[in-house]
């Protein structure tokens, strides 16, 4: 199978060898890299551009937010998986608007990060019900007019009910059984908003929509 090329990024050099030490050991990864801070993470997705970028969010000099959002905006094909302590909505929600496809925090076990790598890669993240409403509140908050509605895409009513349970937190899966159809058309159907709006993953699509004011909650 190919593998996922990885970049870790952490000021902790202790944190960095055990996520490497751990991801390295998954046939399907290798790691190719390590970052202490964001500006040192750019200089390499600029030479070197890992497939994941596992990104910290609290760095001296610049921290992950500010360079998942460079780094995003320079090769948004390069999907950043945040890997962080703080489970709080004032970082989380931050990392997901500037680009990031997904999170996980550090003590989660190895299984589960090298789940989140793979979906990240994959652009399957999801996220929880939860996190989903927390996020689509912080991008409206940070965007109360709006704006950019007029630049997306009008969807279809089907890919509308897609984007709706999206918007609920709800796996492929769990909207494949929802609208009583095979998880492939759901994944045709988030496809096709990904290529209607020119984003790159699930999250990316929830982002979009809070900004244009397409899903919201309450």
């Amino acid at each position: 199978m190919p593998h996922i090329r990885v970049l870790i990024v952490d000021d902790d050099p202790l944190v960095r060898t055990a996520l490497s030490h751990f991801v390295s050991r998954d046939p399907e990864i290798d790691v190719i890299g390590e970052a202490e801070t964001g500006a040192e993470a750019i200089s390499f997705v600029e030479k070197d551009r890992p497939d994941v970028v596992m990104m910290d969010v609290q760095m001296p000099e610049m921290n992950g937010i500010e360079a998942t959002t460079a780094i995003s905006e320079r090769w948004p094909g390069v999907r950043i998986l945040a890997v962080t302590t703080l489970e709080g909505s004032e970082t989380v929600l931050p990392m997901l608007s500037a680009g990031a496809s997904g999170y996980m925090l550090k003590d989660s076990s190895a299984e589960s990060i090298l789940e989140g790598v793979r979906e990240v890669h994959s652009g399957a993240s999801s996220l929880s019900p939860r996190i989903a409403s927390m996020l689509v509140q912080h991008v409206r908050d940070s965007n109360p007019t709006g704006a950019g509605t007029a630049a997306l895409e009008t969807l279809t009513d089907r890919e509308s009910e897609v984007l709706d349970r999206l918007a609920q937190g709800m796996s492929n899966a769990e909207i494949a059984q929802a609208l009583i159809v095979s998880e492939g058309t759901v994944k045709a159907h988030l496809g096709r908003i990904m290529s209607k709006w020119g984003v790159r993953d699930r999250v990316q699509i929830l982002v979009a929509a809070a900004r244009a004011g397409l899903v919201s909650f309450g």
